[in-house]
């Protein structure tokens, strides 16, 4: 399993406009091959700024299935135009697991 961590900066004043397109595109993930969960989280310390978490069987059903779909051009026109600065994204595999 693959965790996408994508950084993302929201332009200010877009945040509750950006959520309520991230909810929307759930069912763009949910349909996407090898995507198992996806979930966002907002920074408590910089309100515009964001954590997206997608969780993948391989790296490639991100960086080759995904990005090369239609869906993820939808995925960008929803949420694209909110961007203060292009996301950083990343990628990482588990190597120890608590509890």
């Amino acid at each position: 399993m693959i965790l996408e961590i994508a950084e993302i900066e929201i332009k200010p004043g877009l945040e509750a406009e950006f959520e309520a397109n991230v909810a929307k595109a759930g069912p763009i993930f949910a349909r996407a091959k090898g995507c198992k969960g996806m979930e966002l989280r907002r920074s408590i310390e910089k309100p515009s700024r964001y954590r997206l978490f997608v969780q993948w069987e391989t790296l490639e059903h991100h960086t080759v299935d995904f990005r090369n779909s239609p869906d993820f051009q939808t995925w960008r026109g929803l949420v694209g135009h909110c961007f203060a600065s292009p996301p950083a994204v990343e990628h990482a595999a588990q190597v120890v697991k608590g509890f």
